[in-house]
């Protein structure tokens, strides 16, 4: 009996062991994946020459990037939940600065994969709705916020679908991020970034944003500019309704500002050329749109997580667009960052000898300028009168947006060479450096509206001839006239959908095009060998930029 009972003990305890050993093997896995994707991305320290600001004005940034960082924990909210009992559970530094990075336990960058142990597949609404909560169920209710932009979707204790209002919900922080920007207010030289200022800080707790959209279209000679608040719809995936906290502070850049300032004043003519039938170009973009460019000190919230934005046009309030147009801020620093670091090392592996030179900084920041300009062309409200293009086309609006912002940017530079207007460098400096940015923002994933938008627009450049790559050394060159072919149509395919609110054939498109080939994905493996970053990380803040606490 002893020795039946020692071998039970035995086998038992092998056992234990040889699953202890396995579970360790699995954390090992994790911890391997999350220390070698933490290589991805390349460290980048955000600074800016402050020296021609006022005292107060230096005081006034220490308080905007005090109340941005309080964007951090809202967006960890949206995104997971609480960020402190996530890591409590890790205990691997390179798996903790990974969650940090990625504002959760799910890689960004490699379409949301789960890299932390017990973590399942990542909700597609993430956590502005209930875990449980189905897409049909939400859509065959009656709550009358169902769509809001500025509200999350919960359960009552009867197990009914009920909406409360950022204000309510998340009011503690809110109020702390209120009294901040009332505080720096006080600090505010001009008087329509104060105004705006105290406009934001009111809204925040109204949970009315568009009087402070307003104002912040009115400001034009703020040296220092901040965007703070629930801005853009990526993080619901399953809707595309709900906005996420992020935050920027920004010091312009005067000089190259000057420069850019003609281009907004196109914005109604070119509209007018958009190659769509008349229907669908009916809606005229404000002409009190502005192009700046800017030096960013601090990101937060939406705005860090995964890809790093280098351009932004705002506001989205279709309503604030069509009376006053939007504003495009131009991050030049964090731009510049990468074309260095990401785009000219992608440029030697798989762009042709011939044509590397083409690919220019001065390219590459008009392509995601006039990106962002782009954003205000086409149509906002669908042509059956039913609702905006993004209530109509859910959780594939972003993509097709994107899509849209890339294609009529490149349309725009076209058109301004043809006019003259543009004179610096070569259109084929813009071609070669736009199908080169095609594989950077690949590399974002599916799970990145940027990142589909490039996958359909790369295959669909490659079935219209746009490029041809050489088979013996994977390296591709560009057709220019080819290129404004597929421009044309690509351009009127996507306005069509979007006017046509057809949600049915943005969802064809994205998936018979938001793929990637074999082909492909040897180049982009290609990349990777070569230890060429996917993004950046910013190492920021007031330290950085030797400010006083």
């Amino acid at each position: 009996m002893k020795l039946y009972q020692s071998l039970v003990s035995f086998f038992i305890l092998t056992a234990t062991l040889q699953l202890s050993a396995f579970s360790s093997a699995k954390l090992t896995e994790k911890d391997q994946y999350a220390s070698q994707r933490l290589a991805i991305y390349a460290p980048v320290e955000l600074t800016a020459d402050l020296s021609h600001l006022s005292i107060n004005q230096k005081k006034m940034i220490a308080i905007l990037i005090d109340a941005a960082d309080i964007m951090n924990g809202l967006y960890w909210q949206q995104a997971w939940g609480d960020k402190q009992a996530l890591l409590a559970t890790i205990n691997n530094d390179d798996v903790r600065k990974f969650v940090e990075l990625n504002y959760g336990p799910w890689d960004r960058l490699a379409d949301n994969k789960s890299f932390v142990n017990g973590v399942g597949k990542k909700p597609a609404g993430a956590n502005s709705y209930p875990a449980d909560m189905t897409k049909e169920e939400l859509q065959n209710s009656n709550l009358a916020d169902k769509a809001g932009l500025y509200s999350v979707v919960r359960r009552d204790q009867t197990g009914q679908l009920i909406t409360i209002p950022y204000s309510e919900y998340f009011s503690d922080e809110l109020l702390q991020v209120s009294q901040l920007l009332l505080k720096a207010s006080t600090l505010a030289d001009d008087p329509s970034f104060k105004n705006y200022l105290q406009l934001r800080s009111k809204a925040l707790l109204s949970n009315e944003y568009q009087e402070s959209d307003m104002a912040w279209m009115d400001m034009k000679t703020n040296p220092i500019e901040l965007v703070i608040g629930p801005i853009e719809t990526y993080e619901d995936q399953m809707f595309g309704y709900r906005a996420s906290f992020e935050g920027y502070v920004l010091i312009k850049d005067l000089a190259w500002s000057q420069r850019l300032s003609k281009f907004a004043a196109f914005l109604p003519e070119l509209q007018r050329g958009l190659p769509v039938p008349e229907k669908y170009k009916a809606e005229m973009p404000g002409k009190n749109a502005d192009l700046n460019a800017y030096d960013v000190v601090y990101y937060a919230g939406e705005s860090n997580a995964g890809s790093k934005t280098i351009a932004i046009n705002l506001p989205n309030d279709e309503e604030v667009q069509l009376a006053k147009g939007t504003r495009r801020l131009q991050l030049k620093n964090a731009m510049r960052a990468k074309f260095d670091k990401i785009l000219m090392p992608i440029a030697e592996q798989l762009i042709v000898d011939d044509q590397r030179r083409h690919v220019t900084f001065d390219a590459f920041f008009a392509n995601t300028m006039f990106h962002e300009v782009a954003h205000g062309l086409g149509i906002k409200n669908t042509l059956d009168g039913k609702g905006t293009v993004r209530q109509a086309l859910k959780e594939t609006a972003s993509s097709l947006e994107e899509g849209k912002a890339d294609i009529l940017g490149l349309y725009m530079i076209t058109k301004l060479f043809d006019k003259g207007e543009i004179s610096q460098g070569t259109l084929m400096d813009n071609y070669v450096t736009f199908m080169t940015s095609i594989f950077r923002s690949i590399r974002f994933g599916a799970s990145s509206a940027h990142g589909k938008a490039n996958m359909v627009r790369f295959n669909f450049f490659s079935e219209m001839g746009a490029f041809s790559r050489n088979l013996e050394t994977g390296l591709y060159s560009i057709n220019a006239k080819n290129m404004q072919t597929a421009m044309d149509a690509l351009s009127e395919k996507l306005l069509t959908l979007q006017g046509d609110g057809d949600y049915d054939g943005a969802q064809e498109l994205l998936l018979s095009k938001g793929k990637i080939g074999d082909k492909l994905q040897q180049d982009l493996d290609k990349l990777t060998a070569a230890n060429i970053p996917v993004d950046v990380v910013f190492i920021q803040g007031k330290d950085q930029l030797a400010l006083d606490e």
